[in-house]
């Protein structure tokens, strides 16, 4: 999964730690994440069948991941017959290398981008700045982290961790090196701010020749490829240049049209917490003379799809809902995971992709208290917190860690065995320390260890519990 950044260095309990002695980081995030999630819970309880669209939706996405070849090439074959071009990639190396070359193909230095995070993932705008080829973000949000230099830090609000002032001094201090400087008498205000943007944007919608766009979802069925956004900043990148090229991850699909009724209820209210999407953008093959690339991307889809308790992951529609309800995610900020996907899913997901090759990936299943909050805001019914347990199994332990598991394993093995451990343990229980030595201190850093009780319950049922 080369090309995903890291935000921040290092394992997530280290970024962690940083990130929350960030006092206006806290609050910016704490302000933005309980707005939205009372919003989205006022616009789910709209809905008296909301179990069933969770259901449904898990069920259609379940469905397609079974059969997610057959339906790949069913998409493959209807974007052809409707004038597109299909391209494979099987990593993130593959996926940039054939981007860049339709690009040059055009002749055009210079592209503009709808949001997408799978190309956030493969490491597009860096390598295509690389190739010679400038990249511009146009979705609000992303446009605020281009101009900063910065990172996203969330799905739906990539600059979640910047307030309004902050915004302000970017587009102050970064928007006159892009050729367009934001008004002096600019104000902090958002309908100043979006304004600006507005006006920086136009006219790189109007002169650009080559857009790049994800996709929401993908209809095997018609070759369709679907899009919402809330600022038509996407409607103008999908529609006014002459070169449309879409990354797509493989597991975007959905097999008919008619299951798009199902997502477009469960992705708005979860996300935005709207009824539906301001702007729903579909295309069929290549469009009015629109030359169309698809770029199908695997990047580790594949392995996760061979794990029988994490493809569930694959179901993710990218709403950010379990970011919004996770206590860890609202004190840490989505800088700490160190990948593009950050929060509860990207927990999962990011290890699930990347093979937990790093140390970032082998603590991002800690990442998480287990409160199963995810899972209730989940709108396709991913059971994050199953997927995170399974991957802490998987995850590299200590020497130690490895030797302490084997050796509990091997007395709770045996019913004898475990009872005269824990006559052992209440016989010496005054001498049990409060906090673990050496290697095993992480265990209780912030936690003392249980008071031994001076009988085990085996006994107290030996003596009284059959009486």
């Amino acid at each position: 999964m080369s090309g995903t950044f890291l935000g921040m260095p290092g394992g997530f309990p280290a970024n962690a730690a940083e990130a929350v002695q960030d006092s206006q980081l806290r609050y910016n995030l704490r302000k933005a994440t309980h707005t939205i999630r009372d919003k989205r819970l006022r616009a789910v309880a709209e809905l008296p069948d909301w179990q069933e669209l969770r259901a449904a939706g898990a069920a259609v996405k379940d469905h397609t991941l079974r059969h997610l070849d057959r339906y790949l090439e069913q998409m493959e074959a209807a974007v052809v017959r409707n004038g597109g071009h299909v391209h494979w990639a099987r990593d993130a190396a593959e996926a940039n290398r054939i981007v860049t070359g339709l690009v040059k193909a055009t002749g055009e230095s210079e592209v503009v981008k709808v949001k997408s995070m799978a190309t956030q993932e493969i490491g597009l705008n860096e390598h295509l700045a690389g190739e010679g080829i400038t990249a511009y973000e146009t979705d609000l949000a992303e446009l605020i982290v281009q101009l900063g230099d910065d990172f996203p830090s969330h799905f739906l609000v990539p600059a979640i961790h910047r307030n309004r002032s902050e915004i302000r001094e970017i587009f102050l201090r970064k928007m006159a090196e892009w050729g367009r400087p934001a008004p002096e008498n600019l104000t902090d205000e958002p309908a100043a701010l979006a304004e600006a943007a507005r006006l920086h944007l136009r006219e790189r919608f109007l002169r650009s020749k080559v857009a790049v766009s994800g996709a929401n979802f993908m209809i095997a069925e018609t070759g369709t490829c679907v899009v919402l956004e809330s600022e038509g900043n996407g409607r103008m990148c999908l529609t006014l240049p002459q070169t449309l090229i879409s990354v797509v991850g493989i597991e975007k699909l959905l097999p008919a049209w008619r299951d798009l009724e199902i997502f477009l209820q469960l992705l708005p209210r979860s996300s935005t917490a709207e009824r539906m999407n301001p702007y729903t953008s579909t295309w069929t093959g290549s469009a009015e003379g629109q030359d169309f690339h698809l770029v199908l991307l695997d990047n580790g889809r594949t392995d996760v799809l061979a794990d029988a308790v994490g493809r569930q992951a694959l179901r993710c529609i990218r709403c950010s809902a379990c970011l919004n309800v996770c206590p860890v995610y609202e004190r840490a900020g989505g800088h700490a995971y160190g990948s593009v996907y950050p929060g509860p899913i990207g927990a999962i997901l990011t290890p699930l992709l990347r093979g937990m090759t790093t140390e970032i990936d082998a603590s991002l299943p800690y990442a998480s208290s287990l409160c199963g909050a995810c899972f209730d805001a989940c709108p396709v019914a991913i059971d994050i917190p199953e997927v995170l347990v399974d991957l802490r199994a998987k995850a590299p332990h200590a020497r130690t860690e490895r030797a302490a598991m084997k050796a509990a394993g091997w007395v709770l093995d045996s019913p004898v065995r475990l009872a005269r451990a824990q006559r052992l343990a209440t016989r010496f229980r005054g001498l049990a320390p409060k906090k673990l030595p050496g290697p095993l201190s992480a265990w209780t850093d912030t936690r003392d260890l249980p008071e031994i009780p001076e009988e085990s319950f085996r006994e107290w049922w030996e003596r009284d519990g059959r009486a």
